[in-house]
């Protein structure tokens, strides 16, 4: 009887290793991360802000104080990356950890702007434009979420790609919830609580709103966390505001949702800004949105309601528009949906990226 011969098992493929360098307390990173695990990446993160990120190995660098400090962080990322020995390192946010992925030497090298790094840090000096330029040449790609980042790369003039790829939304956890459930007039702020975001001029816009339409039940919920939270309570205190503004913090995608959920409209008044995932949870979630009138909010939002960062009479106009014209408010919400189901799935977003990294990592 003849011995059947067993077919030779194939050999269990390894996945390819992607190391991310950027912060790993963001939502952002992690949630990059996350999509990349589930498309069979393995990844690793090089980090100064350490968090645990399940699924990643986190290998931490020593604080940053100022910036100043990138500067002699460069031989620990370098070690970090020589033991890695990853196929892809993809620094996230130009001016500090694309500059530590860009002394490191390794290829293939994909950059992510995220908004100041090219939109403000580089005209601090010409020292800054000089670095922010070289960095930009030891790319292999480049990406940031709107055509302003887009704009603001071509005129460094890096000989890679480029590509304009959002963050994009979680469809399956940031949708719509019935207008009719919502309760009263509440309005959320989901921006960071730092000066950029102008969360100081949302509460006195929102004061003044208030003061104008005594008849309303308003609310004011205010996530996102940060340094200037002393000065934001200050600010509700001494406005009498205890009882309508409420000051939320950080809160996780979960949380996010719920609030969102009972809220009718957002607002993002940033003094700079590229495409903000928070615009556009907002707008997944239905809900009407004003914004500071910045390139990367005229992609998304309609021009009427797009305000002069800063100016809290002029947001208290816009909001009272809303405030007082319910229809309005739903015809738009609706709309804002519509247009994150049709070009904001973060999926699709994830998908293309995830087809470039093969693309770079084929390529070696």
């Amino acid at each position: 009887m003849t011995e059947m011969t067993q077919p030779t098992p194939m050999p269990k493929r390894t996945p390819r290793h992607l190391c991310l360098l950027g912060d790993a307390t963001s939502p952002h990173v992690q949630r990059w991360a996350r999509e990349m695990l589930q498309r069979g990446w393995r990844v690793s993160l090089i980090t100064a802000r350490p968090a645990q990120v399940p699924g990643v190995e986190v290998r931490t660098l020593r604080p940053v104080r100022r910036s100043t400090d990138w500067l002699f962080r460069v031989r620990e990322t370098q070690r970090h990356v020589r033991e890695l020995a990853p196929d892809i390192v993809h620094a996230h946010y130009i001016t500090s950890y694309g500059y530590l992925a860009a002394r490191c030497g390794m290829h293939p090298l994909v950059m992510t702007a995220w908004g100041t790094d090219l939109l403000v840090t580089p005209h601090k000096s010409p020292w800054m434009r000089w670095l922010t330029g070289w960095t930009l040449r030891q790319a292999d790609l480049i990406t940031g979420d709107s055509a302003s980042l887009m704009d603001a790369v071509a005129r460094f003039g890096p000989a890679c790609p480029a590509e304009e790829i959002h963050w994009g939304v979680d469809l399956n956890r940031f949708r719509p919830a019935p207008w009719h459930s919502k309760p009263a007039t509440h309005l959320v702020s989901l921006r960071a609580w730092e000066p950029n975001y102008r969360i100081a001029t949302i509460v006195d816009a929102f004061a003044r709103l208030r003061a104008g339409l005594q008849d309303h039940d308003l609310h004011l919920h205010l996530l996102g966390g940060g340094t200037l939270e002393p000065a934001l309570r200050q600010q509700v205190q001494a406005a009498g505001l205890q009882q309508c503004v409420h000051l939320h913090g950080r809160l996780d995608d979960a949380g996010m949702a719920r609030v969102l959920g009972d809220c009718k409209i957002s607002i993002s008044v940033p003094d700079s800004d590229a495409t903000s995932v928070a615009v556009l949870e907002s707008m997944a979630c239905g809900l009407a949105v004003v914004a500071s009138d910045l390139q990367a909010n005229r992609q998304w939002l309609g021009a009427q309601w797009l305000v002069p960062a800063g100016d809290a009479a002029a947001l208290a106009g816009t909001l009272r528009t809303l405030v007082t014209d319910d229809y309005t408010a739903r015809q738009v919400g609706e709309h804002n949906a519509a247009r994150i189901a049709q070009d904001g799935d973060r999926a699709a977003q994830m998908n293309r990226m995830h087809v470039l990294y093969q693309r770079l990592a084929g390529a070696q």
